[in-house]
């Protein structure tokens, strides 16, 4: 194979319709018994569907379920921290709101990843404790109201890739209220994390330039320009998300040059891609496109989410078992195949249960996406179930992070 056919098939690599076919490749290998790590117990997953089912009718009765998007973590304390200030700051118009929405979500989304069982935050204008992602949320919406990521101190709303390059594992501690008795996990890799994607910004000004300066918010007016007409694919979110901040990723593989992010190698499967974080954000751009009048179609061409809630619901649930039980009191690198294993067959999982959840909630895929499902729905379950098996809530198994995969 040349290097230009390499090129083209890592490439490939690099989009939600990749994510679900590797994903359900994994699976079929699981149902064959040909993985090392586990076992596959399909006969389980209706009682994991009823019981999903069951946490989205008492948590949303109407079964009017929003998107699983950031902006659920930025309600807080019954206040919607977001819709407060789009309704207390000067909007010259609508694009320019969705380029702050893009900096918030972009920046925020990036610091997600697990923050560790010892850190929480104390919203100062609130009074609330939080933790996990709720706790990462709030802390850096606080942040970005307070201009902690912008050059104009008249602007605080927005991100600009200069204050990004620039930022330090000291200046997310501040606000992270991270101390030795309040550790956050990942700190120096989420800052890390976030100059690299301020340098990318400023590298990439044709995704990320406007007129006054480079910031993530630019990639709300390239996916402007690719609507066709007035309306956008979802998995064309993602490839912009993929374009954009594939280079903001270390230690992840590099094929022929093209950087493919949360994608691992694995002895039978290949590499598999899963593009958790990058497809959460993708989700989280959704509805500022809305508010700014796009259309947004085919959500349910992006996949279900790699990550540990809903991979912890098929775990606590029976459908996915260890084959050496022993294996849950270890911690694993994010890269082992039985890591890689669980993430993938989660994603192809997630797309197993959720007609079976709105068969069970009778309600059509149109009026609940896999985006609902996932907020509803598993995730919710999944931390539901958690916090009933294990004190303090924690996941089913342990995963060694440098804070930006999860």
């Amino acid at each position: 194979m040349t290097s230009s056919e390499d090129g083209k098939a890592a490439r490939a690599l690099l989009c939600a319709a990749a994510v679900r076919e590797h994903a359900h490749a994994m699976l079929a290998l699981g149902e064959a018994g040909e993985l090392e790590h586990w076992s596959v117990h399909l006969d389980r997953l209706p009682a994991a569907a009823a019981f999903v089912a069951e946490v989205v009718q008492e948590q949303y009765p109407t079964l009017e379920v929003p998107f699983h998007a950031r902006w659920r973590h930025f309600v807080s304390g019954g206040r919607d921290l977001w819709a407060e200030a789009m309704a207390t700051y000067y909007w010259p118009d609508a694009a320019a709101r969705a380029r702050a929405a893009f900096d918030l979500a972009i920046t925020s989304v990036l610091l997600d990843a697990g923050a560790g069982p010892g850190w929480t935050f104390e919203d100062p204008g609130t009074g609330l404790v939080s933790a996990r992602s709720e706790g990462l949320a709030v802390a850096s919406f606080r942040m970005f109201e307070g201009g902690a990521f912008s050059a104009d101190p008249k602007d605080p709303f927005r991100a600009d890739a200069s204050v990004l390059s620039a930022l330090t594992a000291d200046d997310l501690a501040a606000g992270f209220q991270v101390s030795d008795a309040n550790p956050l996990v990942g700190l120096e890799g989420r800052a890390a994390l976030l100059r690299r994607l301020g340098d990318q910004c400023a590298d990439r000004p044709a995704l990320f330039a406007l007129e006054d300066s480079a910031r993530p918010g630019g990639l709300y007016d390239g996916l402007a320009r690719r609507c066709h007409p007035g309306a956008l694919a979802a998995p064309m979110i993602l490839d912009a998300v993929l374009e954009g901040l594939g280079p903001i990723w270390q230690g992840r593989p590099v094929v022929d040059g093209v950087a493919l992010g949360d994608c691992w190698p694995h002895p039978t499967a290949g590499l598999t891609p899963l593009h958790k974080l990058s497809q959460w954000l993708s989700y989280s751009l959704v509805e500022p496109l809305q508010a700014a009048g796009i259309e947004v179609i085919d959500l349910d061409g992006l996949t279900g989410l790699a990550e540990y809630r809903n991979g912890g619901l098929f775990m606590d649930m029976g459908v996915l078992q260890l084959r050496d039980p022993a294996n849950a009191a270890r911690a694993w690198p994010v890269e082992h195949p039985l890591v890689v294993e669980w993430r993938a067959m989660t994603v192809a999982l997630l797309d197993r249960i959720a007609p079976l959840v709105r068969e069970a909630l009778e309600v059509e895929a149109g009026d609940m996406p896999l985006a609902s499902v996932l907020e509803g729905g598993t995730w919710a379950a999944g931390r539901r179930i958690a916090a009933l098996r294990r004190e303090g809530g924690g996941p089913p198994l342990a995963i060694l992070s440098d804070g930006t995969v999860f």
